[in-house]
């Protein structure tokens, strides 16, 4: 194949078929977040979370206890001796007394954290003003570095992309499995925009040189070859990441899972939305400005 004939494998013809797709997977998880939203955890609602290890309590004695201290408990779950209750916030005067109460059961302290509601609505605010600042810094940087506000736009639309399939799974879960998201869950969710957009840009850096060298070809024609040419690098790379937090998602430990899950479930939908909805949404973005001409 000459370097001025257009690519034989032209998965542009095919950009009906993946924007399909990313409808598909993206309608049931919005249609839960509007309907249920996200189960926060209390990171976001304030609460109290402890966790004990004890070989002689058992939960009917230990709800006794709560509700005799005026605590409601949201979740309480057992893994062999270890305990691990989520309440209301707690003052650190109840939770004395909770524990005097419960003082015949043996109990060891391994965790205790509590979250008052007013941090849990600072810490709200704070994700969305740091969600909102991160799309509008990288809009303006892409648009800046490839001297044409489309190429920004078309990455905060993918970016967009990934961010209703992680919060829809995420929507989901929170329903069906009880799934909270916490802080770690933010920290996923930013850290896969940033790796979403910093794959479309490999993608828009391609096509920006091709179409210096080869403008004669057309924009469609362009757009093939630099998904072509960039596709078995993406997927390389990402493949690379995806078997790693996989591992880190089946053999590591309950504290991380749902974090690791986040970021296996973004890699993923980053690897396709930087190729197969980042590009076709420039070349779309192109033929309307073409026809408006």
């Amino acid at each position: 194949m000459s370097s001025n004939s257009p690519s034989i494998f032209q998965p542009m013809r095919y950009r009906a078929l993946f924007f399909l797709i990313s409808f598909v997977v993206i309608i049931p998880g919005v249609y839960s977040l509007l309907t249920h939203g996200l189960k926060l955890g209390i990171d976001f609602t304030g609460g109290t979370t402890f966790v004990w290890q004890s070989e002689s309590l058992n939960q009917t004695t230990l709800q006794e206890a709560l509700i005799d201290q005026g605590i409601e408990p949201k979740e309480i779950t057992q893994d062999s001796s270890t305990w691990e209750v989520t309440t209301t916030p707690v003052s650190s005067q109840s939770y004395q007394d909770l524990t005097m109460t419960l003082s015949d059961a043996n109990i060891t302290e391994l965790e205790y954290n509590t979250i008052g509601p007013s941090v849990g609505r600072e810490l709200v605010e704070k994700t969305i003003s740091a969600i909102i600042l991160a799309s509008i810094s990288i809009l303006l940087y892409v648009a800046y570095r490839f001297r044409n506000i489309k190429f920004g736009v078309s990455a905060i639309l993918a970016m967009l992309h990934d961010s209703l399939i992680l919060l829809g799974t995420f929507s989901l879960l929170g329903y069906y499995q009880g799934v909270e998201v916490d802080t770690l869950f933010v920290t996923a969710l930013l850290t896969i925009l940033s790796f979403s957009v910093h794959d479309t840009i490999v993608v828009y850096d391609r096509i920006r040189e091709l179409g210096h060298k080869h403008a004669h070809l057309g924009f469609e024609n362009i757009v093939n070859r630099a998904v072509v040419e960039t596709m078995g690098r993406s997927i390389n790379n990402s493949m690379t990441i995806i078997f790693m937090l996989l591992s880190m998602y089946l053999m590591g430990g309950d504290t991380t899972r749902w974090f690791i899950f986040a970021l296996l479930i973004g890699t993923i939908s980053g690897t396709y939305s930087s190729t197969f909805t980042a590009a076709p949404l420039l070349l779309v973005w192109d033929k309307l400005v073409s026809r408006k001409k």
